[in-house]
């Protein structure tokens, strides 16, 4: 009988430039004599067990019998033992230190950002990367983050339910549809039978940021029939503060020696927040021919963080004494200024439920039900809406965002042998119904009301984060219907080619046709060439469709109330200011690799890609609203989203790695590399004509990362090292006018683990993130605010971090 592992979908990579292949294969020379492995063998103590090159894997390829070797696009296979190496308890951290090319950033203060932080693969939006989770995609956030940007939230996964992860790097819509554009990353939870407990601690060396957790996993066995995986966990993280007193605070209690003024005013680091998660895993088989499946996925966190301070001697707007409220001054509530207090809480679920089997010896199928939602209430704390003056609360409920997914997929695999080639054709072909809605929920009346106040000057919402109106609440849906077909082809023993396409319609826009031709040819056993070329796409969602939103202030010159909005592109008046409906973002992807292996131990590849992406997707500028226009809610100036420029994207991916027995352990050692370049190449407005945006957009992050990390493992102990590097970015001041540029240099962390198995079941770990408590420069440009280090930085800046972890498997 077959193999029972129904193969899942994953996505590809692209190509690049001679000049940057020079490099990478310099990189892989000079790194030859320490190159590191995918071991063959576990080592021992509680060092990292990589999965080897010969791990069957299911993403990229619908055949059952790829390993990350002979795939036709690059694959990354990290072990469990490689995930749980890394202290943190957030997914999206994770992925950063074991995929080269992947950059999360903290953001503090940066509104739901802090919250559901975003993420890049190859330097491309974050809703350009497909997430699946045991093949089957994985739902949105219900966040609209930078330039409307909507893309998963990798956070809600839980870190210890994971087997391994299978990261993609190449364009692979022709296989899985929308957002495949940077590449695929497919989570596959733990199915074995047995279990683990964990308990961890952490902390900063500037004692704050305490972090606790604790999770568990059991597997039962179904009789011989299965297994079903049930785990949870619960973690909680401090707030972090790298920040100095406001000048302008210090001028304030200069002037009112009478009062205590916080210090500092408002905190600039990492929020509070608290997660819990819980799930299962189910594998069942009901006959010899037709398996069971599924997984559930609970997510629930909280958590709060600061605003900029009100300074009562500058903010006018608050503080100014108004005849509409006579007696009434604000100082009463807050004499010394106020930090708004943001809060999120969110609810996260996602379930797949499903039937598999085969037909004889060659056909599989498979046909699943999935269901994802993401549900996100913001509140505002010690705040004020000072337009209602003495009947406005403290605190606000500002409304609810919330994204819906449902899936229905059958895919159907044959196997058809044909006697003039080395091996069968693998012939994959399927359909997908998918249905995604988005919803806005009102906040508190009071949260964006426009009070008696206003007339005087004084400011209306809730300050700091006006809620959601209304006007702007409601729900929208968009359809789609998909078939594919998905050939690999094994010409010679040593020549193996591919192709794919996939057909697509949606109910907002119309239809897309993607394709991919791929192909390897093997030179030896242990080295083979390979590369691909595809077209791929990422729809327009209902959030960026259909949803608005509005803001409104007072003008302190003309006293007059203002209303901006963000609109739909459908909406009348945005039509008669330029908007167009929105099309799917398209990309061009080019990729062409070397993989190699030998007996020595070692093991590595060389990739290079070329993205071309059109149509790419952002908000415009502001227009006003010119007098005759049709305005019936008094708008003085909008935006709106749309397919705003083109880019490029060129690359090189180098992976490198060697094991070896060493005195009376043995030594593993790992070489991770990313050189990514993106730029401008056309657009009408917003990043293409906009020179400080274009600066930002084509430096904000780092053109090169790197990671190396050695293990070493002798009887019960081991230590792993790992050296961590990021290349120059640029920041901003981000100024309406004036922006301000600083750039700052390359960085590099050294991070140390010691692992001791107390028992055959137990084992104990503490090490330290950042070993030598290393921190950026400071950010000039933003010291007025008491931010001492860029709030946009590609890594951690919050220092040294300590850690303990227990863990016990039975």
């Amino acid at each position: 009988m077959p193999s029972r592992r129904t193969p899942t979908c994953s996505y590809a990579e692209s190509s690049v430039n001679r000049c940057v292949l020079a490099v990478a294969v310099s990189s892989v020379l000079t790194f030859a004599l320490a190159a590191d492995v995918r071991a063959e063998a576990a080592p021992a103590g509680n060092a990292a067990a990589p999965a080897t090159l010969d791990t069957m894997i299911v993403t990229g390829t619908r055949g059952s019998n790829r390993t990350q070797f002979d795939t036709l696009a690059p694959v990354d296979v990290f072990s469990q033992e490689e995930i749980q190496a890394i202290e943190s308890s957030d997914l999206n951290d994770v992925l950063a230190q074991l995929v080269p090319s992947f950059v999360v950033q903290r953001m503090p203060m940066n509104d739901g950002l802090v919250f559901v932080r975003p993420a890049t693969l190859r330097g491309l939006s974050p809703d350009q990367t497909l997430v699946l989770v045991n093949g089957r995609r994985f739902h949105r956030s219900a966040l609209l983050g930078a330039r409307g940007a909507q893309g998963p939230d990798l956070a809600q996964i839980p870190v210890h339910a994971i087997q391994r992860i299978e990261v993609l790097r190449d364009g692979a819509s022709a296989q899985y549809g929308s957002d495949a554009i940077a590449g695929v990353i497919n989570i596959i939870l733990d199915d074995r039978v047995g279990g683990e407990l964990s308990l961890g601690l952490s902390e900063y060396s500037e004692g704050d940021g305490l972090g606790r957790k604790i999770g568990g996993r059991h597997g039962f066995a179904l009789g011989d029939k299965g297994s079903l995986s049930l785990f949870a966990d619960w973690d909680k993280s401090d707030a972090t503060s790298r920040s100095r007193q406001r000048a302008d605070a210090i001028a304030f209690q200069n002037a009112h020696p009478d009062l205590v003024v916080p210090d500092p005013v408002q905190r600039w680091g990492q929020p509070d927040l608290e997660n819990r998660h819980f799930g299962f895993n189910l594998n069942l088989a009901l006959n010899d021919s037709v398996d069971l499946y599924g997984f559930g996925l609970y997510g629930h966190s909280e958590g709060v963080s600061d605003f900029n301070w009100r300074n009562p001697d500058g903010t006018a707007s608050v503080y100014n004494r108004s005849r509409v409220f006579p007696g009434w001054d604000a100082r009463s509530l807050y004499p010394t200024g106020f930090s708004p207090k943001y809060g999120n809480e969110q609810d996260d679920l996602q379930g797949v439920l499903g039937l598999r089997g085969y037909w004889g010896e060659r056909w599989r199928w498979d046909v699943s039900g999935s269901y994802g939602r993401n549900r996100i209430d913001y509140t505002l704390g010690n705040s004020i809406n000072a337009s209602l003056g003495p009947d406005s609360p403290t605190a606000f409920y500002l409304g609810r965002l919330s994204q819906e997914e449902k899936n229905l997929n059958a895919d159907i695999v044959y196997s058809l042998p044909v006697s003039a080639l080395a091996a069968p054709i693998n012939i994959a072909f399927g359909a997908e119904t998918r249905e995604e809605t988005y919803g806005v929920d009102a906040g508190d009346p009071a949260s964006y009301a426009i009070g008696p106040g206003a007339v005087t000057g004084l400011a209306g919402g809730a300050n700091g984060a006006p809620g959601f109106s209304a006007a702007n609440a409601g729900r929208w849906s968009q359809r789609s219907r998909a078939a594919y077909i998905d050939v690999e082809a094994p010409l010679t023993a040593r020549w193996t080619v591919g192709a794919a396409t996939r057909y697509e319609h949606f109910s907002a826009f119309g239809e897309s046709v993607d394709g991919k031709l791929s192909s390897r040819f093997e030179f030896t056993p242990d080295l083979a060439l390979r590369g691909s070329v595809s077209t791929g796409f990422r729809a327009p969602t209902p959030g960026q469709l259909y949803t608005q939103s509005t803001q409104q202030g007072l003008d302190t010159v003309t006293l007059q109330v203002f209303t901006t909005g963000r609109l739909s592109p459908s909406d009348p008046l945005a039509i008669q200011l330029g908007a167009k409906p929105l099309k799917p973002e398209q990309s061009r992807t080019a990729s062409l690799g070397l993989t190699w292996k030998n007996e020595l131990g070692f093991s590595g590849s060389v990739d290079l890609y070329d993205i071309k992406v059109t149509d790419r997707f952002s908000q415009s500028a502001s227009f006003a609203v010119p007098a005759g226009v049709p305005n019936p809610l008094a708008y003085t100036s909008v935006s709106f989203y749309t397919n705003d420029f083109d880019t490029t994207t060129r690359g090189v991916d180098v992976v490198a790695s060697h094991s070896t027995a060493l005195g009376a352990g043995r030594l593993s050692t790992t070489l991770g590399y990313n050189y990514n370049q993106t730029q401008v190449d056309s657009g009408a407005t917003g990043v293409a004509t906009n020179e400080s945006q274009r600066r930002i957009f084509e430096e904000r992050l780092p053109r090169q990362k790197a990671t190396l990390s050695s293990t070493y493992a002798w009887g019960r102990f081991s230590v792993l090292g790992k050296l961590r590097y990021y290349g120059a970015w640029t920041d901003s001041s981000g100024n309406a006018t004036g922006d301000i540029f600083q750039r700052f240099g390359a960085m590099s962390f050294v991070d140390l683990a010691v692992s001791w198995n107390v028992t055959e079941q137990q084992t104990l770990r503490i090490g330290a993130d950042n070993l030598f408590n290393r921190y950026p420069d400071e950010a000039s440009f933003q010291a007025s605010r008491g931010l001492i280090y860029s709030r946009n930085a590609p890594y951690d800046t919050d220092g040294r971090n300590l850690y303990a972890e227990y863990r016990i498997r039975y």
